[in-house]
């Protein structure tokens, strides 16, 4: 599951609140171990995931560095190639 976490940092434009809402999902559910919680612990597994894209979202506004913003749509076809390469 956590393989669709990606990086965040440093790229332009800067992660969206969805995309931090998802790599904080992908979290809660690695570390809940399901997909979907029962409904007895819905409100629980919610509040972790808020709770997780409030502290994700903290870090990255803090983080500091020296080296220019990557281009999202650069990063993305490198991964693709990579992809097509491996599964061709």
């Amino acid at each position: 599951m956590c393989r669709n976490i990606k990086p965040l940092f440093n790229f332009d434009p800067p992660a969206t609140d969805e995309e931090i809402h998802d790599a904080a999902l992908q979290f809660v559910r690695k570390v809940s171990g399901t997909t979907r919680p029962s409904k007895r612990n819905e409100a629980a597994f919610e509040r972790a995931v808020v709770s997780i894209a409030a502290c994700a979202r903290e870090l990255l506004d803090s983080l500091e560095t020296s080296h220019p913003p990557r281009d999202r749509e650069e990063v993305a076809a490198r991964a693709r190639a990579r992809t097509a390469a491996r599964f061709a």
